[in-house]
């Protein structure tokens, strides 16, 4: 029997904002702008069907690796999304969580991220979860440092105590229904290493920039077009 229900929660990987500026001639700083507007028209696509959660991996632990000059523009560029996406939080009554690090992102920057979530923090219609410096294995290893650290030291570890840790712990459903990775990469790179055990993969072959909100809902109609077991 096919799924035929919307997924609660769907993750993108939003790959190949550098390339297709670089294919183009143009400068990589454009490739990443017209990916976040890209982002931000395919977020409202998703709240028009009806979607709860929509997470956005917007850098990873790697991409500290990148120049100084890039890292710099890209932060800049978190910070315009980040004002941009609280004024729609708030009229759209859609809550900001962020997944990841926040111990080196700049102080500027982290103080937007806590202001969002604390603005919209009793918002429960949409959910919008941005992964900035976010690895799947650093949040692993993050989770377990801080159960060490926690009352449950030295108990035994449930799968619900572990979860409890994770950075997705405040959305109603942690675990995506469906990941779609533009880009034509066919890897996860960690992305939701835990939370991704039974999530639909679709890889796109398209550049991030040129992926447009009717190829999201087409994914999603493909997505309702599959059959999931969970392991039955």
């Amino acid at each position: 029997m096919n799924n035929f229900c919307l997924p609660n929660h769907v993750a993108i990987i939003p790959d190949g904002n550098r390339r297709w500026a670089k294919e183009r001639g143009l400068p990589t700083l454009v490739g990443h702008q017209k990916g976040f507007q890209k982002a931000i028209d395919i977020g409202k696509k998703a709240r028009q069907m009806g979607i709860k959660i929509l997470t956005l991996w917007a850098f990873s632990t790697e991409n500290w690796q990148r120049s100084k000059e890039e890292v710099g523009y890209l932060m800049g560029i978190y910070k315009r999304l980040i004002d941009k996406y609280l004024k729609e939080a708030l009229k759209e009554q859609m809550r900001i969580v962020h997944l990841g690090r926040k111990d080196r992102i700049d102080d500027v920057l982290r103080k937007k991220i806590d202001a969002a979530e604390e603005k919209t923090k009793n918002f429960n219609k949409y959910y919008l979860a941005i992964a900035l410096d976010y690895g799947g294995r650093d949040e692993v290893l993050r989770c377990a440092q801080q159960i060490q650290s926690s009352k449950f030291k030295g108990q035994n570890l449930t799968k619900k105590v572990f979860e409890n840790f994770l950075d997705t712990k405040d959305l109603p459903y942690p675990n995506p229904d469906l990941i779609i990775r533009p880009g034509g990469e066919n890897r996860l790179s960690g992305f939701m290493l835990w939370q991704s055990e039974y999530a639909e993969l679709m890889f796109i072959k398209k550049y991030f920039p040129d992926f447009t909100p009717a190829d999201f809902e087409e994914c999603v109609k493909k997505y309702m077009g599959r059959q999931r077991r969970f392991g039955k």
